[in-house]
């Protein structure tokens, strides 16, 4: 490669000067940047490795519960209560519910039979309109939990997952409570506990 340089007024060359100025200006960049690029706590160093991409955000349950409680009982069964909120523009329907202290879960209703309140499985889910609650009360629609694997004593604390016909779930914890009521009477055929 041929340089040519340009004589200045004085008689000296500046090129050299700049060209020796400009790299080492160079250098000094160079090894800024490669510092900057690495820091003493890298995701290697670290012993995990970087994610690569932003991980995927799970579905929001379509329904949120209000207020959930469970009645205490010693055993057999006992029911989970609350109001369900629809927190969507559309229809939601709640098909199942499991629980970690039940060996059956239920959805229930309690209709009346000859002027006596008989509760039976809720045929075809709760529904809830868009916008819409739909309230979980005793005497009405209800969780039901069948063959309770240990006494559920006031102040407990009760894992429940429902699951909607578009396979999302919901999780929430429902706090025991002492309560008379609710004594209804079990359909025809229907076997308790």
């Amino acid at each position: 490669m041929r340089t040519t340089t340009t004589p200045s007024t004085s008689g000296r060359r500046p090129r050299p000067r700049v060209l020796a100025a400009a790299t080492a200006t160079a250098t000094i960049c160079l090894t800024a940047l490669v510092g900057c690029g690495t820091s003493g706590s890298s995701a290697s160093d670290s012993g995990t490795d970087a994610p690569t991409t932003a991980p995927a955000k799970a579905a929001a349950a379509p329904v949120t519960m209000k207020d959930p409680w469970v009645k205490a009982a010693d055993s057999g069964r006992t029911a989970v209560f609350g109001t369900l909120v629809n927190t969507t523009g559309g229809k939601v329907t709640v098909v199942s519910a499991t629980s970690t202290v039940a060996k059956k879960t239920e959805l229930h209703e309690v209709v009346d039979v000859d002027g006596k309140p008989v509760m039976r499985p809720k045929e075809g889910g709760f529904v809830i309109r868009a916008g819409g609650s739909h309230q979980l009360q005793p005497g009405g629609d209800h969780l039901m939990l069948m063959g309770l694997a240990k006494a559920v004593k006031p102040g407990d604390e009760i894992a429940v997952t429902l699951t909607f016909q578009d396979g999302r779930t919901l999780r929430f914890t429902a706090v025991a409570k002492a309560f008379a009521g609710g004594k209804e009477n079990y359909s025809p055929g229907m076997k308790k506990g």
